[in-house]
């Protein structure tokens, strides 16, 4: 008994020991995870603290973007991916040809090098290599200021407008600085060369990598695919080595900080201008709080933009629409606002520095002077709902992104459509199906819009044909080159924009629906000047507009119903006057 009653207390302290242990293990265990959370915490926060380890050392002549990657290993990732899967070279990889899905383009740009050759657009890592081989380069003169977007100019200009400004241009002195004033006369000087010329100087430029001369992206081969530029062999003395890029991280970006920037100076010139003159700028809050300031230096976007809106800037550098030949220095027409009707009120009080009216080209059907539209989505852009909401092109073209604990862009421009996810629910709360059914809808009925455009021009075009073959003159027919320039002008503008309606829906709408309605005014006012006089209609008897109601003082008619309905009114009303009496 007494070995029974002194096992008791044991059992009973083992029972105590039991959750003891539990709690303990239980308490470690909360502890390491909460140890590993607050580390992983700690790591994340660190690399967000410090976005990319320095490995290789940039200055304003890196151009090349292969030393950059060593820095920003994602970023050139993402801009590399703008070739798709790999890079597509040759004549026979090259895009569909616009002029064989609308054939009444042909007719929009005839006498116009666009009506030669004119093919869907690729992504970034194609826009100097589609350049260089469009026949609109090989077969016609073309101006050097067409590199302006297409190439990466920066150095360039830089060089140029150093040795024009009697300054130092070795490869020392365009490493140390932007210097905005030398692009800026770079610029000047290099936008009236021809393009096979600027081209040449381009591949001269030091790129940042001296010891390596293959670029990224293959390079166009010299002339295009027939060796020729405007028609003609490639001159012996052109460059055949050196490197050129398309756009690159220099571009956009500051090599020291990695800042966003504007380097072009064609955009700093239409911003300044758009910023001087007094339209409304809702969508670019900088612009409206420099107006109202003491405006002692001009606005500057480098200066005065806020991040957000160089969002869009450094793509507004270049998907704008703007004067690119060379009887004068590359322009953005902004003076008057960024409106279609204020683009084109810019073009028409624009003259060229010899004194002529400012063209485009002349029409080669009919000999009107033409404005040839460029690719405005900058501008028609800034019309739409997403500019006044706040929204910049890199919002919906370069959505941000996660890599570990780092928030970053992508650099794989492309169409929000193929990033619905990233690009459009941040804000919009719908299916992936609903939002894309609803882009894809506003763009289909743009296209039919944009087909009936083209039709009614096309019978323009005949019309007036028509009015000179039976001896119109061109002095008769004036007012109707003036119509079909207008015409043009709106057809182009919005055929030429990419985002077949969708930045500015009702807006593209508006301006097609003018272009069909200066298209017809110039048809039937050509088809007057055809036609022999038109008989005199007075003789014909026609019936008289009858109103709703009748001017004669006469009751409106009744139907049998309303009548039958009357007569027993009025037969009760007799009836009781009967009783009465």
């Amino acid at each position: 008994m007494q070995r029974t009653n002194q096992s008791k207390p044991r059992r009973k302290r083992h029972g105590k020991a039991g959750p003891l242990v539990l709690t303990f293990l239980v308490a470690a265990i909360a502890t390491a995870l909460v140890t590993w959370v607050l580390i992983q915490m700690f790591t994340r926060k660190q690399e967000a603290r410090v976005p990319f380890v320095r490995v290789a050392e940039l200055n304003e002549i890196s151009v090349d973007p292969e030393p950059w990657k060593l820095n920003w290993p994602h970023h050139f990732d993402g801009w590399k991916s703008t070739a798709g899967d790999k890079f597509y070279g040759g004549s026979s990889a090259m895009p569909q040809s616009k002029l064989e899905t609308f054939p009444w383009l042909k007719r929009l740009y005839a006498g116009y090098a666009f009506s030669i050759d004119y093919r869907e657009a690729r992504g970034h890592a194609y826009m100097l290599y589609d350049q260089g081989v469009t026949e609109r380069v090989t077969k016609k003169p073309q101006a050097g200021a067409c590199l302006h977007c297409h190439g990466s100019t920066t150095v360039l200009y830089r060089k140029v407008g150093l040795e024009a400004l009697g300054q130092d241009a070795d490869d020392e002195a365009l490493a140390a600085d932007f210097n905005m004033e030398a692009v800026q006369k770079g610029f000047e000087e290099v936008s009236t060369k021809s393009y096979a010329e600027v081209l040449g100087m381009l591949k001269q430029m030091p790129d940042g990598t001296p010891d390596e001369n293959e670029p990224v992206f293959p390079q166009a081969p010299v002339g295009g695919f027939e060796g020729e530029f405007a028609g003609q062999p490639v001159p012996e003395d052109h460059p055949d080595m050196g490197e050129a890029h398309p756009v690159t991280c220099i571009d956009c970006h500051n090599p020291e900080t990695m800042a966003i920037r504007v380097t072009r100076p064609g955009f700093i010139n239409g911003i300044r201008d758009l910023a001087e003159g007094d339209a409304p700028a809702p969508h670019l809050p900088s612009i409206e709080k420099w107006r109202n300031g003491d405006r002692k230096e001009p606005y500057d976007p480098n200066l005065h933009a806020s991040r957000q809106e160089m969002r869009s800037f450094v793509c507004g550098q270049c998907h704008v629409e703007y004067y690119c030949a060379n009887k004068m220095t590359l322009t953005f027409p902004w003076k008057n606002g960024l409106k279609m009707e204020d683009l084109e009120k810019t073009w028409e009080e624009t003259t060229f520095p010899d004194g002529t009216e400012f063209i485009d080209y002349k029409h080669g059907e009919t000999g009107a002077t033409i404005y040839k539209v460029q690719h405005p989505e900058f501008e028609l852009w800034s019309q739409g709902i997403h500019a006044r909401s706040g929204v910049s092109c890199a919002d919906c073209h370069m959505p941000y992104q996660r890599v570990g604990a780092t928030k970053l862009s992508s650099h794989n421009v492309r169409s929000p459509l193929e990033n619905v996810n990233a690009s459009c629910q941040n804000c919009h709360h719908q299916s992936e199906k609903e939002l894309a059914s609803r882009v894809e809808g506003i763009q289909e009925r743009n296209q039919a819009l944009l087909e009936r455009a083209g039709e009614a021009m096309t019978q323009m075009l005949d019309a007036i044909l028509e009015a000179k073959a039976a001896g119109a003159t061109d002095e008769d027919l004036q007012e109707i080159f003036d119509l079909q320039r207008k015409s043009m002008w709106r057809l182009d503008y919005i055929s030429s924009e990419n985002s077949r309606g969708f930045h500015a829906s009702q807006e593209a709408a508006r301006i097609l629906a003018e272009s069909i309605d200066y298209s017809r005014q110039a048809e039937v006012a050509a088809l007057r000047l055809r036609a022999p006089e038109a008989p005199s209609t007075e003789d014909i008897e026609v019936e008289d507009v009858v109103g709703v109601t009748p001017d004669d003082g006469a009751p409106p008619a009744e139907d049998d119903g309303a009548a039958a309905d009357e007569e027993s009114a009025e037969g009760e009303r007799e009836a009781s006057e009967s009783d009465e009496a």
